[in-house]
């Protein structure tokens, strides 16, 4: 039976977390390593500056005290006899569409799975209720992901609408979007009377053509979007080589 880890950013404690949990017992053998609090926004980063508490929780699950990719650096460590097959983040509690993926905490742990070597998907609910629904396209993906082959250093970013099950209208393969500024941040007091900053909400989307991950999940269907983790832009090398050569 395949070996799968289970993270995300949203918490140990997260909704989402125990749905996928829920969804994939019985056809995968789990191992739950998840934050100890809401990590969302939290990139990429690993916690360097001290070291990370691992805790065993009553429910089986493994919290510790940093962030999503500390979590999957960990869950595939040689801690445990037996190494994952494939690293599932989420389910998010909400959209991970476009330039989001940047930023998500949901998307860098599965990011960090793909980096140990491993096949990862980051799996997202555009919305708050129907996880159940994320749960059972997880299930579907993962009972098919023997069969699928993707290039090294590549992982899967799935977003689902939030419908229940048989409003869902399939599944496309998508590009990311992307979207606009965020709104300005908003200024507040702390009960002392000092000058704080809320950071505001992710900018509308400013690019949702029908081939992108906005207009499927409007559409009603399950974005599936291949990411990479090598960010070089390919068509601006020659760009930059020739502004290079021009100053020399």
């Amino acid at each position: 039976m395949r070996r799968l880890l289970l993270s995300n950013d949203d918490g140990v404690h997260a909704p989402g977390l125990r749905a996928l949990y829920d969804a994939l017992t019985g056809i995968a053998r789990l191992r739950v390593v998840a934050p100890d609090r809401d990590k969302s926004g939290a990139s990429n980063s690993l916690t360097l500056t001290r070291p990370l508490a691992l805790n065993a929780l009553d429910n089986g699950f493994y919290s510790v005290d940093g962030t999503p990719a500390d979590c999957v650096y960990l869950g595939v460590s040689d801690l445990w006899e037996e190494t994952p097959d494939l690293v599932i983040s989420g389910i998010n509690h909400g959209a991970n569409l476009g330039d989001d993926v940047l930023y998500s905490g949901t998307v860098a742990a599965a990011m960090e799975g793909r980096n140990l070597g491993r096949p990862a998907i980051a799996m997202s609910l555009v919305g708050h209720r129907h996880f159940e629904t994320a749960g059972r396209v997880a299930a579907s993906l993962v009972g098919a992901a023997d069969t699928l082959s993707l290039p090294p250093r590549s992982l899967l970013n799935v977003n689902v609408p939030d419908l229940p099950w048989d409003q869902i209208q399939g599944f496309r393969v998508t590009r990311l979007g992307f979207r606009g500024p965020a709104a300005r941040p908003l200024r507040v007091q702390d009960p002392r009377g000092r000058e704080r900053y809320w950071i505001a909400a992710v900018g509308e989307s400013a690019d949702d053509g029908p081939d992108t991950d906005f207009a499927a999940v409007e559409a009603g269907y399950v974005s599936i979007t291949p990411l990479q983790t090598d960010l070089t832009r390919q068509a601006a090398l020659a760009d930059v080589r020739g502004w290079l050569d021009a100053l020399a």
